[in-house]
């Protein structure tokens, strides 16, 4: 009886670190997991409002190619589709929520309406609850050292913007916030 005991002891000194070692490997590996799916969340929603950016130019109409533009807010208009005309892109965050509208110009005379198409390009954005501005503006002069635009932005100044996105799923499991961020110049716009 004593053998059995003994060996009872030895077996639970074994199998408790053992599957605590195991419960804490399966809780890291869902928390590496859910930071590789916001890490390609965002750099795919970066690398669309990028590729917009840069193509940026008048609208159908005639207008300038930066509509509006702010820390969380930037509109401009881009030929997205390859069609004739330009489309109305609006990208902003709506709380966590990194969002795109397009506008589409129709109509007799040509006009963009308010209605557009929305989607969600990213979530789980901390841009406004750590004050880091999502969009930073620079004009003709940036080389890498210049300071920003200040606001309000003088839209027929932007020629370069920095998109920078920081997005964290869960701030009491993840060691740090994934930050994403890249620059576009917008060609159309470009002096020299």
């Amino acid at each position: 009886m004593l053998e059995v005991l003994v060996s009872l002891g030895i077996f639970l000194l074994l199998i408790i670190p053992t599957s605590e070692m195991l419960i804490h490997s399966f809780r890291y590996n869902a928390i590496i997991w859910e930071q590789l799916k916001t890490q390609n969340d965002g750099r795919r929603a970066l690398r669309e409002v990028v590729d917009i950016v840069r193509k940026a130019e008048s609208s159908s109409l005639g207008a300038y190619s930066v509509v509006a533009a702010s820390n969380y807010d930037l509109t401009i208009y881009s030929n997205i589709d390859k069609d004739s005309y330009r489309e109305k892109v609006r990208f902003w965050l709506d709380g966590t929520t990194l969002k795109k509208n397009i506008i589409k110009p129709g109509g007799n005379p040509l006009g963009y309406s308010d209605a557009g198409i929305t989607t969600e390009l990213a979530h789980d954005a901390v841009n406004i609850a750590k004050s880091i501005p999502l969009f930073v503006y620079y004009d003709e002069n940036f080389t890498g050292t210049q300071a920003s635009l200040t606001t309000p932005i003088d839209v027929t100044k932007v020629r370069m913007i920095k998109i920078d996105l920081e997005l964290e799923k869960d701030p009491t499991e993840t060691p740090v916030p994934l930050r994403v961020e890249s620059m576009a110049q917008i060609r159309n716009l470009k002096t020299n």
